[in-house]
This record gives C-alpha cells, structure tokens and sequence, in this order.
C-alpha cells in the first residue's frame, strides 16, 4: 500500500471533517467552522495537519502543535488529533502519521510528543503503546462559562 504524507490543503477538507465525525466520533466540525480553524492554525506556525493519502484521497490525518512548557527546555510536539479512516485502519497508515510527527519534531529539535486520548478508546491506547508511547498522566477538561 503506497502512502503519501503531505501537509492539509483546502481540498482535503471535506474528507477531513468526514474523517472526525465518522471515524474519530467528534461531531463539532463542520465545513465551514474547519475553514475557520484552519486558517487560524494556518497563521501560526507552530501548528501543522498532515494527511495520509492512499490513492489520492485522504486515509487519515494527524494534527500537532508545538508548545512550550517550563519542564522541556525547548517545548515538545502535542498531538492535537489522530484519525485514520475505518476502512484503512490496522494498515500502518497511523503508525506512518505518527512517524511523520516523530520526524517533523526532530528537524524542530524538540525531544518529547505528547498526546490525549479517550479513557474509552483502549485499541488506541494499546496502539500508542506500542509506538513507545507511556501512560503518563490523567487529562483533565473543565467548561468555563
């Protein structure tokens, strides 16, 4: 299977919004709030979309941002989103994702990736695991009114 990783374009949109409502089961994007988003994350570059294509259509896509923090003297890489179409998933399209993630923090210098995942969503623990990745930590979320 020949996947190519290549950075989000406007035509990848629909396929993406697909990708989180059907595949990720996050209901909150849409069309028009992902054009929104994305040009926002566009203006800062520390924010990147990659996106797995398999025969010219997107299979999956990772989101990251690189951030600071007082314990890593040069920040770390945060994987903000990590979805892979049902139909391709178990194919090494993720583990290609998240190589490209691994690599992309490297040229930055960054050491560490960090990651959240749902309590319920054990196949992506035990995949993350896997990689290398370590429970480290709960993640906690508080609405604000």
């Amino acid at each position: 299977m020949d996947i190519k990783i290549r950075e989000v374009r406007e035509s990848d949109y629909p396929e993406i919004v697909s990708l989180w409502n059907n595949d990720l089961g996050s209901p909150n994007v849409n069309l028009d709030n992902i054009s929104e988003r994305i040009a926002k994350m566009k203006k800062d570059e520390n924010y990147k979309i990659f996106v797995a294509l398999f025969e010219n259509n997107v299979a999956g896509c990772i989101s990251v941002v690189q951030t600071m923090a007082l314990e890593y003297e040069v920040g770390y890489l945060k994987i903000n989103g990590l979805v892979v179409r049902g139909d391709f998933q178990k194919k090494g399209i993720g583990s290609k994702l998240l190589k490209h993630a691994e690599d992309y923090a490297l040229e930055k210098g960054l050491s560490y990736l960090i990651l959240n995942t749902g309590f319920q969503r054990t196949e992506a623990h035990h995949f993350y695991e896997s990689k290398g990745y370590d429970k480290l930590s709960y993640c906690l979320t508080k609405k604000v009114y």
